[in-house]
């Protein structure tokens, strides 16, 4: 690997969400601000969407670690469970075990009883979906129906939902007009602008122990940028090819021609790479016209 070459104490690009990697870009922030604001305040659903490798994810572990002591979390990174699995799920992350002799009328009972009980010790419950596109209808429903477990003051269960934008299509129909309504905390994550990514490259290479002279310069970081379409794993990824690239020719730093080429060898970004390239030689060409054009005119003038 590279780390030796480049000074690096760790990978700075790997796709797994590591925490210690986070930076407090803009969108980020403000999600967990949302998240934050509407548990606090006791809120019974929210949801946080975003394109697929936007940081949902980093998000929500970032949230699960910063909760106050007071908030007993039940976490379900794979939500593809059917109404009886989901509420098995939320049971045994409750604490309680597993019996086959149960039904789900009981279970539900039994998870009101640990509910109440966790409320009783001074726990605000908040119950984590990543992935919740992946929910099915029916359980969509089932978990709409578990807020509707409360005392008179309040909600024994808050639910926080990070989604792909697929959800919010299913949720517009006509069918899910309840649990739509009952959604009162909502943040749409966006891509990362020009100057976000190029922050982002320059932070994780900085924890990862990069020193000196950048190995990216900033017209580079943009080029990525843009071919990632502003999408941080794509960032990595493509950051990652690229430095890939510049170790294998034993050069210092990053050079354009490497970040090309990791463009090129990623397929998720050679659309948006093809179209920033006939972009810029529609307007190169456009440039040539304009200033042959003004040649003739003058040179016609005179």
């Amino acid at each position: 690997m590279y780390l030796q070459h480049f000074g690096l104490a760790e990978t700075p690009f790997s796709l797994t969400p590591n925490t210690e990697f986070f930076f407090g870009l803009a969108p980020h922030v403000e999600a967990l601000q949302v998240l934050q604001t509407a548990l606090q305040t006791g809120e019974g659903f929210i949801k946080v969407t975003g394109e697929v490798g936007t940081g949902k994810t980093l998000i929500c572990r970032k949230l699960m670690n910063e909760l106050p002591q007071r908030f007993h979390c039940a976490y379900l990174p794979n939500p593809y469970l059917s109404p009886a699995e989901l509420r098995w799920a939320v049971a045994l992350e409750l604490g309680l075990k597993y019996s086959a002799d149960i039904d789900q009328l009981q279970l539900t009972g039994l998870i009101q009883q640990q509910l109440l009980a966790l409320c009783a010790h001074g726990h605000s419950i908040v119950l984590v979906l990543d992935e919740a596109q992946a929910l099915p209808d029916e359980s969509l429903e089932a978990l709409r129906l578990f807020t509707n477990l409360e005392t008179e003051s309040r909600k024994l269960l808050q639910v926080v939902l990070f989604a792909q934008p697929e959800l919010d299509e299913r949720l517009n129909q006509h069918c899910f007009r309840q649990l739509r309504q009952r959604i009162t905390f909502s943040y749409c994550l966006r891509p990362l602008t020009l100057d976000e990514a190029d922050a982002y490259v320059q932070h994780r290479l900085s924890v990862a122990g990069s020193q000196g002279q950048p190995l990216f310069d900033p017209k580079n970081t943009r080029v990525l940028a843009a071919a990632s379409k502003g999408i941080p794993r794509l960032i990595n990824i493509l950051a990652h090819k690229s430095l890939l690239l510049s170790f294998g020719e034993g050069t210092e730093r990053v050079e354009y021609r490497h970040v090309k080429g990791a463009i090129i060898d990623t397929q998720d970004t050679k659309l948006s790479y093809k179209t920033q390239w006939f972009w810029f030689m529609g307007l190169s060409l456009i440039s040539v016209a304009s200033g042959l054009g003004l040649h003739l005119f003058y040179g016609a003038s005179l």
